[in-house]
């Protein structure tokens, strides 16, 4: 299937709709359409593999695809007042006196040829506690930059973030009609590392309160892992069907355990963390309504890992 145009619109500060434009006939069984969820980037701290994150932005370009990135894009520990700073944890490009301004700077040098495939960047607690300890947003610096450089549309979202998927289609006659939509919340994570659970006893938690969800993706304990929640619902023509609540956790680029040597992951007993992203997988089917194929396609959720 050949990667439908895609554009976006802001309709909150943190919601956003992304319309897919499929040309007639270009649905069909097994039709599938994926995108990239980042989170826990860590960019400017020499653990966060680079080379990686380059290699899943190349491939998100080639698949005419978007990329949404969940927070922690900075790590933005290292300031001159920081109680957390290591001078083993500073880049040489960032040791000069203007720390935080080389951070914003040297992102955007990096995510400048992405620019077009990165519309949403999400809000992690370490772009926040620069925002209350330094009254300087980063996320949305980066967000100018690389809208100043390159025209692109890319948004500063928030701590939780809105993004609806529309999935459009032609007609016969060339009339474009909106066949289906998924709704995404990213939301960047709280609490500890839960070494047991991996944060899985959060999924009912959250399925509580963001009923409105179809896929729930969260970050920041570097952890990984898919939970499907089954639902039983009841459509508005009072038909009783059954969908599913796909929770993700997403994993980090930053790998601090080497060896095992030392260091403050090593130290404190934390376990290797997996490394990288998740492609978010859009699948066409034929749903079957009151023991009838439907006419159209619709799309369920699936994901890919992506190391």
């Amino acid at each position: 299937m050949d990667a439908p145009l895609w554009s976006i619109k802001k309709t909150a500060k943190n919601a956003f709709v992304i319309t897919m434009d499929f040309p007639y006939g270009a649905i069909g069984k097994d039709s599938t359409f994926k995108c990239l969820l980042s989170f826990d980037r860590h960019h400017d701290n020499p653990k966060s593999d680079q080379n990686l994150a380059k290699k899943h932005l190349d491939k998100a370009k080639s698949l005419k695809t978007f990329c949404l990135d969940g927070g922690d894009l900075f790590c933005a520990m290292q300031g001159k007042y920081d109680r957390r700073s290591s001078k083993s944890d500073v880049r040489p490009e960032h040791q000069n006196g203007e720390y935080l301004d080389s951070l914003v700077e040297t992102a955007a040098d990096f995510f400048e040829p992405y620019a077009d495939i990165m519309p949403v960047f999400g809000l992690g607690n370490h772009e926040t506690a620069i925002l209350k300890a330094h009254e300087t947003n980063l996320t949305d610096r980066l967000t100018h930059s690389l809208r100043e450089r390159t025209g692109a549309e890319c948004f500063t979202g928030g701590y939780s973030t809105w993004v609806k998927f529309q999935f459009r289609f032609r007609n016969k006659e060339g009339v474009k009609v909106i066949r289906d939509s998924k709704t995404l919340w990213m939301f960047h994570g709280s609490g500890g590392d839960a070494p047991m659970s991996f944060g899985t006893l959060n999924v009912k938690r959250q399925a509580s309160i963001i009923p409105d969800a179809d896929i729930v993706a969260t970050g920041h304990s570097h952890n990984e892992f898919v939970v499907p929640l089954p639902r039983a619902r009841l459509s508005k023509n009072g038909i009783p069907y059954l969908d599913e609540q796909v929770h993700i956790k997403v994993p980090t680029y930053k790998e601090e355990y080497g060896k095992g040597i030392k260091g403050w992951h090593v130290e404190r007993g934390a376990p290797p963390k997996p490394i990288g992203a998740t492609w978010l997988v859009f699948k066409a089917y034929m749903p079957i309504i009151e023991g009838k194929n439907a006419t159209a396609y619709k799309f369920y959720c699936d994901t890919e890992r992506a190391k």
